[in-house]
């Protein structure tokens, strides 16, 4: 059987896909990759779809053994990756052969990093998708991070292995951003001028108690004038909230699907993989963009995409 073999889990690793649209009125987030366009481009680097389940890392990396000879791709943040001791670089495909050991560190850069393996990782599909959705033990390997010991299945490669990269010209272009894009939220009105340009002014910290259901931000309150409630509403993936104590939350990708907490902006398609790899005391801001400036921007980086990853001949 082809599989690889969890000798160390790393701090928080899961696998995850494209996540599972449709389900909001039924109270299940989407979940999936918090950083879809790498999970997007170490597929591309495999000839997988782009959906193939994967392997996310968040802040610490695990150790993995290869069964069989299995070729992979390593995107997202640096880890120090090495393969067999030896160094192995992001943004490329890999020929690795039966009993090699893969071993990741903790973080160097931002917070996530994906393993793609040559034809996915062969976990059952629950409300179609393979993604973990954690506070729910949902999908995934078993509902849950990985384990030491956990013997994960691959799916038979469907093609040749082929040896890619990604343009570096494109990586650069699609890299995570601090200043992240938003649109004005539904309750932007609800507080003052003074209000909403003290919170694109601000520079703000991402707080230590943030995980995949929200991003907790410090900094100084932002409040509306005159206080008031907001009968529960649907809420949408990258929605910033304003809770009564005046401190941000970005709702992420097992947000709760509804909420009652007044909606200043929203982070912009575009920028969802940024959110992604923001770690804990990290510092960011936000500027504002019209819907048509979100539009054109998802347009150009699904461009970037399609045209990232290169064959090497």
């Amino acid at each position: 059987m082809n599989a690889i073999e969890v000798l160390e889990p790393g701090l928080l690793t899961t696998v995850q896909d494209l996540g599972r649209e449709g389900f909001g009125p039924l109270g299940v987030s989407p979940s999936g990759a918090a950083d879809p366009v790498s999970l997007r481009l170490g597929n591309r680097l495999l000839g997988n779809d782009d959906n193939s389940p994967a392997l996310e890392m968040t802040l610490l990396g695990g150790a993995f053994r290869f069964t069989t000879e299995t070729a992979i791709a390593l995107t997202g943040s640096d880890f120090g990756a090495t393969l067999d001791d030896a160094p192995l670089s992001l943004w490329a495909s890999y020929r690795v052969p039966a009993g090699s050991i893969l071993r990741l560190g903790a973080t160097r850069s931002g917070a996530r990093c994906y393993l793609c393996v040559q034809g996915g990782f062969a976990v059952p599909l629950v409300l179609r998708s393979a993604s973990t959705h954690l506070l729910s033990s949902l999908g995934g390997f078993q509902g849950r991070p990985l384990r030491r010991d956990d013997v994960l299945p691959v799916h038979p490669a469907s093609g040749a292995f082929r040896k890619s990269r990604a343009g570096a010209g494109a990586l650069q272009a699609l890299a995570p951003r601090k200043i992240l894009r938003v649109t004005a939220g539904p309750q932007a009105d609800w507080f003052p001028e003074s209000a909403r340009d003290a919170f694109y002014a601000f520079t703000w910290r991402v707080a230590e108690n943030s995980n995949r259901m929200g991003l907790r931000l410090a900094g100084a309150p932002i409040l509306a004038d005159p206080p008031r409630e907001l009968l529960t509403e649907g809420v949408s993936l990258g929605a910033i909230q304003i809770p009564p104590g005046g401190q941000p939350i970005i709702l992420f990708v097992e947000q709760q699907t509804t909420g009652g907490y007044p909606k200043i902006a929203n982070v912009i398609s575009a920028d969802m993989h940024s959110l992604g790899q923001l770690r804990p005391r990290d510092e960011i801001r936000f500027e504002r963009v019209e819907f048509q400036t979100a539009q054109s921007l998802l347009r150009e980086q699904e461009s970037l995409i399609q045209s990232c990853t290169t064959v090497v001949r």
